[in-house]
């Protein structure tokens, strides 16, 4: 039996480490320092200093830190990091209704604004098979607008539990975000909080939470994808959220 006044062993340490790269941003990061360089010493080396920042922001970026997931039943996990902005009853987006999709005319919708200073890697809120991907070309208005639902560039993704609960969320490009990379396709088995995409540069992710399940989350708040719970079953709202 282990002594009562001696603290307990630990075996096992966690230390802080940098965030790696991803391999999506590793040929932006090479071709930015490769800029830099010319400019530091061939052309004008005051820029070049400049351009330092500016290849340390496009590492940061793409930065893909490790995140711990929940492993809880009954909870939606946070697909983005980022501000949440919107909280409210929506229509599900048609292209993801009815019987093969959401099967539901209204949900509650989890909007993530993702700044250019955010981790722009996306994950999915919980474990299970993708049934859907669905890309919709569009335009590039400011995501953090709610038009920007219908009108922007996006990318739908639903999402099927073993139990059959379909969980649907959307990648929205923004103002400067141009491109939406996806790492997944119908079919996939994918774990809570695997890595399912990225948008280049600035955007926003919509969660549609099932009716069963409530809010966790309030606007301002901060989000961790793969981390912060924003739904869960049989829960009250978090307060000030109405559903």
């Amino acid at each position: 039996m282990p002594s009562l006044d001696k603290p307990p062993v630990v075996t096992n340490t966690v230390k802080w480490r940098w965030p790696a790269v991803h391999p999506e941003g590793r040929k932006y990061v090479l071709i930015s320092a490769a800029v830099t360089m010319l400019f530091l010493f061939a052309i004008w080396d005051e820029l070049g200093f400049l351009l330092i920042g500016v290849t340390i922001w496009v590492a940061a970026f793409f930065r893909d830190p490790v995140r711990v997931t929940p492993q809880a039943e009954g909870q939606i996990i946070s697909p983005a990091d980022g501000l949440v902005t919107m909280i409210e009853r929506v229509p599900v987006p048609r292209e993801i209704a009815g019987p093969e999709g959401l099967n539901e005319e209204t949900r509650v919708r989890v909007s993530i604004f993702m700044s250019v200073f955010d981790v722009h890697i996306n994950r999915t809120p919980v474990a299970g098979t993708i049934r859907q991907v669905v890309y919709i070309a569009g335009k590039f208005l400011n995501a953090d607008l709610d038009k920007a639902s219908e009108e922007n560039e996006r990318q739908h993704f639903v999402v099927e539990t073993r139990d059959g609960l379909r969980v649907g969320f959307t990648q929205i490009a923004g103002l400067v975000a141009r491109r939406i990379v996806t790492f997944v396709k119908p079919g996939d088995m994918v774990a809570a909080g695997q890595r399912i995409g990225l948008i280049r540069f600035g955007s926003r992710v919509d969660v549609f939470l099932p009716d069963d399940y409530a809010p966790q989350v309030a606007l301002g708040q901060r989000c961790v994808a793969g981390e912060t719970v924003v739904g869960r079953k049989g829960a009250i709202a978090a307060e000030g959220v109405a559903q």
